[in-house]
């Protein structure tokens, strides 16, 4: 019989209750599970354990989560879904700016907790299995990263360069949330990463050509004041 490793989870939170609840949680979805309650203790952790994914919470006795998302993205690229009872877009957008890649409020749902867990580690599988370049599927929608070709119902879609260069971006990290900054210094120039109104108008454009209903997009979605997120098929 082959056995294989538990996928480590690192939860860094100080509240004792929510600690425990997601230890269990997780635990009986058979993930390995290791706990710190201030920031320096979880980064050494993070640092001697490796693990596949990391639950931060925002406000910690020692060290701010968003203090905590940088270091570690000094020397990793774990996936990292931030836990806090802020709520702000303000918040959010530092949070995800850090290098975080999923963003949930106190208090969330079992489930939606465990569905960003899914998308961090499957996105994290992908890009160490370097199968980033592959055809993305969502819906009726397939986007073909390495031939450049987008298909709607297998009826090629014509899209502009910079078109394509924002769809491709928004499919490979498909299911986190990617803040305007992000995506303009990434598909434009770090130089235009203010530029919001103009990736507005291309997001737009995009909707209008894969969506079924542009005005109500179950695809390309808007994260409010944040940015976007590309829901892909599981």
């Amino acid at each position: 019989m082959i056995m294989t490793n538990p996928i480590k989870i690192l939860v860094i939170d100080d509240e004792p209750q929510i600690l425990r609840a997601l230890k269990t949680i997780l635990t009986a979805k058979q993930f390995h599970v290791s706990t710190a309650t201030h920031g320096k203790e979880g980064l050494a952790i993070a640092a001697a354990e490796q693990p596949d994914l990391i639950i931060l919470d925002m406000s910690l006795p020692d060290v701010d989560g968003i203090e905590v998302c940088k270091e570690l993205r000094e020397w990793t690229q774990t996936p990292v879904i931030i836990l806090s009872v802020r709520d702000s877009e303000k918040d959010k957008v530092a949070a995800l700016d850090a290098g975080a890649d999923d963003y949930l409020t106190k208090p969330f749902g079992i489930e939606e907790l465990l569905a960003r867990v899914r998308v961090a580690l499957r996105h994290k599988s992908q890009v160490e299995g370097g199968t980033k370049h592959t055809v993305v599927r969502a819906g009726k929608l397939e986007v073909d990263l390495l031939s450049f070709i987008v298909k709607r119902e297998s009826i090629e879609i014509p899209l502009t360069a910079t078109e394509f260069k924002l769809l491709a971006y928004l499919a490979s990290h498909s299911g986190r949330v990617l803040t305007h900054h992000i995506i303009l210094a990434n598909v434009w120039d770090p130089a235009e990463v203010d530029k919001i109104e103009y990736l507005r108008v291309y997001m737009r454009q995009l909707r209008k050509k894969l969506e079924d209903d542009p005005e109500q997009p179950r695809i390309l979605l808007t994260e409010p004041g944040i940015g976007y997120r590309f829901i892909a098929d599981e």
